[in-house]
């Protein structure tokens, strides 16, 4: 059964999650033999299809989640649409690049597999990143890492967990594959920061479940180790690629 768990925080989610960065693009546009069209799978806001929209004649961006796809950044090429991964309304042989950010773990593996295989064109390129829990400090790591691992912990998909070994035991059945490791690095203070917590989907579980703010809770610990002003927050970026034959 497909998996909405970010229509709940939709507006928070497109203001204070990251986006990806130009070396990242740098890396996967080369591979990419037509730049007729490209399809963005979980597009959420968009943030994505907008930068492929600069590269290609036409991108057709989809979301399981209605409210994600209102906050979607609009270009004239975009279309966007919502439908799951595993199944969608493109006609056969479409696409030249097929892209999915921080999502593949939330799929049906086999039946996505054999949507994209269905709406590729020969040759055509699938692309799967993610990125992991941020970086700041030796002291603030610590504390989030308990906050993510612990508090968190019983409040996270089981699939979730996916992200932490980059994507390892999802299959990926494809050729001639690549894979690259990259940096997004944010200036941040501690108020955004807590913000983007706030998107996390076990974070939205616990105050489903309990009534409560469970960042409110990290913040008396983390605001002290923090102090005034911003910090330097790094997430860690993966991602692959392979040929669809």
């Amino acid at each position: 059964m497909a998996l909405d768990r970010f229509s709940t925080q939709a507006a928070d989610y497109a203001r204070y999650r990251i986006d990806y960065p130009a070396e990242l693009y740098d890396w996967l546009l080369p591979q990419v033999q037509s730049r007729e069209r490209a399809w963005d799978c979980a597009t959420g806001n968009g943030q994505v299809a907008a930068v492929l929209a600069d590269y290609f004649v036409r991108v057709d961006a989809t979301d399981l989640s209605e409210k994600q796809l209102t906050q979607a950044t609009t270009r004239p090429n975009i279309r966007y649409q919502q439908a799951q991964a595993e199944q969608t309304l493109f006609p056969a042989q479409r696409f030249d690049l097929i892209t999915v950010a921080q999502a593949v773990h939330w799929f049906e593996h086999d039946a996505y597999h054999r949507e994209v295989r269905r709406v590729a064109r020969h040759g055509a390129v699938l692309a799967e990143w993610g990125y992991g829990l941020a970086k700041i400090s030796p002291d603030l790591d610590l504390v989030i890492r308990q906050f993510h691992d612990v508090t968190m912990g019983p409040y996270w998909d089981a699939n979730r967990w996916h992200i932490d070994e980059e994507y390892a035991r999802i299959p990926f059945p494809f050729v001639g594959v690549q894979k690259a490791h990259f940096a997004v690095r944010r200036h941040w203070s501690a108020e955004w920061f807590l913000q983007y917590l706030r998107t996390w989907s076990s974070a939205v579980k616990y105050e489903k479940e309990r009534g409560a703010d469970a960042v409110a809770l990290l913040a008396t610990e983390l605001l002290p180790l923090w102090g005034d002003g911003e910090r330097e927050v790094t997430f860690p970026v993966f991602a692959r690629s392979g040929l669809i034959e």
